[in-house]
């Protein structure tokens, strides 16, 4: 598997998602066998303005590498300078955000504003491509219609460009993150280009990523959403295109994980924007688990990285004596303690 000159382990591919792919969850998603992880989008107009907070988005470690880093912006110039800035920080593959949909990137003329100006797009490859000698990849939407007519145009114009390869996100500018992914577009981008296609969008289980790729022929699965909270479904689905049974994720290694991620945040953001962090954080990897309302009441709180750790042991030990009762700051009435199963 190879993106450029880049060779990759595997298929799987982690999404660029804001407020999300941040080192510390990068690390976990590459400990649970994702090929290749996506830093947030990182405006290219802080990069070049020597933006403090910007540049502190392309901090890195070893251990999550290869690592993409995706930039955005609307002017040729600057994201070819950006992307300069990205290559030297130790990036492995400089991506550019044709999709984003969010109302203040477009309004800036960045994201999916510009499927709608092919002429803008191209300079604007071409400009990044002369600027960096390493892998290119660009990551798009299928366009301001449902036809995906947008999207093949550029496709072809990345291609034509110099870029290594293109993800497709097949959902139109207005739809966001609603309705149906349209996978047939995928299939349609890769028969109209030799370069290698990521295909994004709907995967929520193993399954579907290994569907997506039989159906498709698209020759990497980009992971976002799903990935949040539950990072084994890269471990999942590594298993599964192997021909192997899907592994189960037991309570030790998830409360194993929660603990790595909660202490590479606290390294990387300091104890008390961590915590803050983890109060919504943690609860994304006990989803369906019992008790998992009143942990997540239990986190609402937690001012340090000692609490943290102390709610989340307790949650491990309820759930294996299956005893709501250690949650409780306070002795639960009876009504709660039937509703556990008790």
């Amino acid at each position: 598997m190879k993106i450029g000159k880049l060779h990759l382990e595997n298929q799987l591919i982690l999404a660029p998602l804001a407020g999300i792919t941040n080192l510390p969850f990068r690390l976990i998603a590459r400990e649970a066998g994702c090929a290749l992880v996506c830093s947030e989008m990182v405006s290219a107009a802080g990069l070049v303005r020597n933006s403090k907070k910007t540049h502190r988005m392309l901090a890195s470690a070893a251990a999550e590498k290869p690592l993409s880093v995706q930039i955005f912006g609307s002017e040729p110039d600057i994201m070819a300078e950006a992307a300069a800035i990205v290559a030297s920080s130790g990036a492995d593959i400089i991506d550019i955000n044709f999709g984003c949909s969010v109302k203040k990137i477009v309004k800036t003329g960045s994201g999916v504003a510009l499927m709608r100006e092919p002429q803008k797009a191209r300079a604007l490859i071409l400009a990044v491509r002369r600027a960096i000698d390493k892998p290119l990849t660009i990551k798009i939407r299928s366009g301001w219609e449902k036809t995906g007519r947008q999207a093949l145009e550029l496709a072809e114009i990345a291609q034509a460009c110099g870029v290594d390869a293109l993800a497709v996100h097949p959902r139109t500018a207005s739809q966001k993150f609603s309705g149906a992914a349209e996978w047939p577009l995928i299939a349609a981008v890769k028969r109209a280009i030799s370069i290698p296609v990521i295909g994004n969008g709907d995967i929520s289980g193993p399954e579907d990523a290994v569907r997506m790729l039989e159906e498709t022929g698209c020759d990497f699965v980009m992971i976002g959403r799903a990935a949040a909270g539950n990072p084994w479904i890269f471990t999942q689905t590594g298993a599964l295109l192997a021909g192997d049974d899907i592994p189960r994720i037991d309570l030790g290694l998830r409360f194993a994980t929660m603990r790595r991620y909660l202490e590479a945040s606290v390294r990387y953001f300091g104890e008390k924007h961590a915590c803050l962090m983890m109060r919504s954080r943690l609860a994304w990897f006990v989803k369906g688990l019992p008790y998992s309302s009143r942990f997540r009441e239990c986190i609402k709180r937690i001012s340090s990285k000692s609490e943290a750790l102390e709610w989340l042991s307790r949650y491990e030990e309820a759930l294996n004596v299956r005893d709501i009762r250690i949650l409780c700051t306070v002795q639960p009435d009876e009504n709660e303690i039937t509703a556990a199963g008790y």
